[in-house]
């Protein structure tokens, strides 16, 4: 099992796998960090708590699966999003473009979701206007986020294989 805590004070993601520790900069929501209870969506902040690994999400033309990754995986397609509107029956799930409500588009220019660890925040069962879209992926030099947690693409790419099924990502 793989042991993944974010510090929200510190900016640093510990990974603990395999007998090895790695520290690694990261960043977190704009709004900082608020307790699950706190999290609304459109706040910018990433929410506290333990969040299950659910999958990975691979933009086809800038990353794939590394060898040795046992996690379910995808690719993304140009049609692909996530909705963020608290009154779609569809909040924060995965969709398809164009969608009848507000969704964000998977397919960014930025680089940001070249590979998106999906968190299972919010999502057992979703609860509207609670945060939509809370995922690990890949930062703007540390730029902070819309909630998410960020890390250099690299890093996470080499992390990819020492996660499996049952692993969680802890925000503290």
């Amino acid at each position: 099992m793989t042991r993944i805590i974010v510090d929200t004070l510190t900016g640093v993601m510990t990974v603990e796998a395999n007998g090895m520790l790695c520290s690694i900069r990261c960043s977190i929501g704009k709004g900082s960090a608020v307790s699950a209870a706190e999290k609304r969506e459109g706040d910018g902040a990433t929410p506290l708590g333990l969040w299950p690994i659910r999958r990975v999400l691979f933009r086809p033309d800038r990353a794939s699966a590394p060898e040795g990754l046992t996690l379910p995986w995808a690719w993304i397609e140009a049609d692909d999003g996530w909705s963020d509107d608290a009154a779609d029956p569809a909040y924060n799930t995965a969709v398809k473009h164009p969608h009848p409500f507000s969704a964000e588009r998977l397919v960014r220019d930025d680089g940001l979701y070249d590979v998106i660890v999906v968190l299972g925040y919010n999502d057992d069962p979703p609860v509207p206007a609670r945060g939509s879209a809370i995922f690990l992926h890949c930062w703007n030099e540390g730029k902070p986020t819309e909630g998410c947690v960020a890390v250099a693409k690299a890093e996470l790419l080499a992390i990819l294989p020492d996660l499996a099924a049952g692993d969680a990502v802890e925000i503290i």
